[in-house]
């Protein structure tokens, strides 16, 4: 088996900062056991695996413009072959085989419903390595269908929007005390739809509060064993004025209950901080910046069809063929 392989660090434009994912292209079916063999073997958070859908689909195709060419020849005079309009059906069924895949995601340990990061390095080895034409390529997911558009400074997802609600404090007193000790608390919301536990700290703490914060992992599987949290994100109220540059809010993720003790930067974390902080902020448009060692940036924007566009960059940093 060889299958080729990338690694893209995601929601970042400089190399060895963001997130990084690694990304396989698989021309064929592969076995159901070795997605998880490969994604333990990359020990990234996540491994992405893009798919063909139909056997005639192509990494690379596009050929709307084609379309567009043979109509100014049909409206030229000298034009002798006319294209009818069956020839142009043909054609845009041709041409959108270049611009849907079926795309999963899997940590070392398990395969996960969503995920932004390995989502965006996944559009980026498309448009970017494998020059794939398209302006919006739309992936088939375990979370539905998922769009991402490119943009001038990057790559844009189309995501969910998850609301996250009011979450009593004694229910999850022990995870975050485990978590965090007797750090100040201002929150708390639990996502449903996520499993993610949202745990704002109090606005008394700044940026490098939260960056150098001890959150200790090691037992929270322990602790909250019940498969209702699956993910711990810790934000907190963005600072205005002085120096450096300004962002609504920041954030880490740790997720060590699908064996990912801290995560660089959320794109799935995303989907729900973006809902709580457009609520508390009144704002549609957000800067934001995940916090951890390797920290990233993304750009969003509420829509108004009830979902959410996250910007980022990526930078390639591998290429390379898998062999097993």
């Amino acid at each position: 088996m060889k299958l080729p392989i990338f690694i893209a660090d995601a929601f970042t434009a400089k190399a060895f900062r963001g997130n990084p994912a690694a990304v396989c292209l698989l021309e064929n079916k592969l076995d159901e056991d070795m997605h998880q063999k490969i994604a333990r073997e990359m020990n990234l958070s996540e491994t992405a695996f893009i798919r063909k859908l139909h056997p005639t689909d192509n990494f690379t195709q596009m050929v709307n413009h084609v379309i567009e060419v043979f109509r100014k020849e049909e409206e030229n005079e000298d034009f002798a072959t006319p294209v009818h309009d069956n020839d142009l059906v043909s054609l845009w069924l041709f041409s959108s085989e270049g611009s849907c895949f079926g795309l999963r995601w899997f940590t070392p340990a398990s395969e996960v419903p969503l995920c932004g990061h390995a989502t965006l390095a996944s559009a980026a080895v498309l448009f970017h390595k494998m020059k794939n034409a398209n302006s919006t390529i739309t992936f088939v997911t375990l979370s539905g269908e998922l769009k991402a558009r490119r943009a001038e400074d990057g790559i844009v997802l189309d995501l969910p929007l998850y609301p996250a609600h009011p979450q009593d404090f004694l229910e999850v007193e022990d995870l975050i005390k485990t978590a965090i000790g007797d750090t100040l608390v201002q929150d708390i919301r639990y996502s449903p739809d996520t499993r993610k536990l949202l745990v704002r700290l109090s606005d008394t703490y700044n940026r490098s509060f939260l960056e150098s914060l001890k959150v200790n992992t090691q037992n929270l599987p322990q602790v909250e064993n019940t498969g209702k949290v699956k993910g711990l994100i810790l934000t907190l109220k963005g600072e205005h004025g002085g120096q450096t540059q300004e962002f609504d809010f920041y954030s880490r993720y740790f997720a060590p209950w699908v064996g990912v003790a801290e995560d660089p930067v959320t794109g799935s974390a995303h989907t729900v901080l973006s809902s709580y902080w457009s609520q508390q902020l009144g704002k549609k448009d957000m800067h934001a910046f995940q916090c951890s060692h390797r920290g990233g940036e993304l750009k969003i924007s509420l829509r108004p069809d009830g979902r959410v566009d996250i910007e980022g960059g990526a930078a390639l940093v591998l290429e390379g063929t898998l062999t097993a």
